[in-house]
């Protein structure tokens, strides 16, 4: 790294840094405004409130990083560009992508911070922050309604296809990691039913990943004709090989926006296995995170020619346009969301789609300013 490669790196990142700052801050502030008011009503105190928004801060950042990128390349560049510093460093027979070598490693780490943000770091928010919201509204509901009432999510439904197991549950605390009114049907390869366990609740243990039946009755069918063959009562009836996990049950039709990348992996393995049409939406989202961690690159590829552009051309002209194709890249973005929605094209395609236009759009830019 020389001089010119500290100078003009150094005059980026101060700004980067500001514009990262403000962002990140404006977001926050809208956050604020959208759950503040929920999270007092559900009596939560100073420190609570803090360590939620404190836990969501760190999803925001793959959020403003593509757009702080843009801003902050087109002021520190322009401004170089504005007092003809360009102008002379390309004089002295320096090339654009000499020039501008470093942004582009800057860049490459960034695309590197976002794969890891969206794999790690914001699964755990997303995931951790809803924690913190569910019980809140437990322990306000615990005091309203008590503990047995708190927390209950009614109607889950969950079919298990590969296993043969068709669950329903009346009614189930996501804080006991209980079932009541609860219909279990187990069906064969041909999906008859064979056995019907119908049980007053369940538990799930966790320890051993397994189901716990008690209070209830099962019933056996003859699977060629249907008959009801014999009822067995019950006081309790353990389930060993019973694997299936509530909290997938009680991710199914959640919107994909609100689930965090592991949360689209088991969904779309799990619908996959189903057949269920409904994993082109989740599909959809998943492939879109990945292939947003090149967006980075794109952003530069987009800011670079344009605030760099001749001296004849004003900046402001080059920064309108940069902006202009920023916005068409997202428009493009949400069109290969319809695209791939509508299952016109496969979700990993339709999401990579963007991607490969604007970089063919960006390759040439750079040949023109050759």
């Amino acid at each position: 790294m020389n001089t010119l490669d500290r100078h003009i790196l150094a005059e980026w990142l101060k700004v980067l840094c500001l514009v990262l700052a403000a962002a990140l801050g404006l977001l926050l502030m809208q956050q604020m405004y959208d759950d503040f008011r929920d999270l007092l009503d559900t009596g939560a105190g100073a420190g609570e409130v803090c360590r939620y928004y404190a836990v969501r801060l760190p999803g925001f950042l793959t959020v403003v990083l593509p757009l702080a990128l843009l801003i902050s390349l087109l002021y520190s560049l322009g401004q170089l560009h504005r007092n003809n510093e360009f102008t002379a460093m390309r004089a002295a027979g320096l090339s654009l992508f000499r020039l501008t070598r470093w942004i582009w490693v800057i860049g490459a780490l960034c695309c590197g911070l976002m794969w890891l943000f969206n794999s790690r770091v914001v699964p755990w928010s997303v995931e951790e922050s809803r924690r913190i919201k569910e019980t809140l509204q437990f322990r306000r509901e615990a005091d309203a309604k008590g503990g047995e009432r708190a927390g209950l999510v009614t109607s889950v439904t969950f079919d298990n296809r590969a296993g043969g197991r068709l669950w329903f549950l009346n009614r189930y605390s996501r804080f006991a990691g209980r079932g009541y009114g609860v219909t279990l049907a187990v069906l064969d390869g041909r999906r008859r039913e064979v056995t019907r366990y119908v049980a007053r609740e369940a538990d799930y243990q966790t320890a051993t990943r397994s189901w716990v039946l008690r209070d209830g009755v099962e019933i056996q069918f003859d699977p060629e004709t249907g008959e009801l063959l014999r009822p067995t009562p019950f006081r309790e009836r353990a389930l060993p090989g019973f694997h299936e996990d509530p909290q997938l049950m009680l991710l199914i039709d959640r919107n994909p926006v609100d689930l965090s990348f592991r949360e689209l992996r088991r969904i779309i393995d799990y619908l996959t296995i189903e057949g269920n049409p409904k994993v082109t939406k989740y599909a959809m989202r998943y492939y879109s995170l990945i292939a947003d961690t090149l967006g980075c690159l794109i952003v530069i590829s987009i800011a670079i020619p344009f605030a760099v552009s001749g001296v004849r051309v004003s900046p402001a002209v080059g920064v309108s346009k940069s902006i202009g194709l920023f916005f068409a890249y997202y428009l493009l973005v949400s069109l290969a969301n319809m695209i791939g929605g509508r299952e016109l094209l496969t979700p990993a395609v339709a999401a990579w789609l963007p991607i490969v236009a604007m970089a063919g759009v960006s390759g040439w830019l750079f040949a023109r300013m050759r």
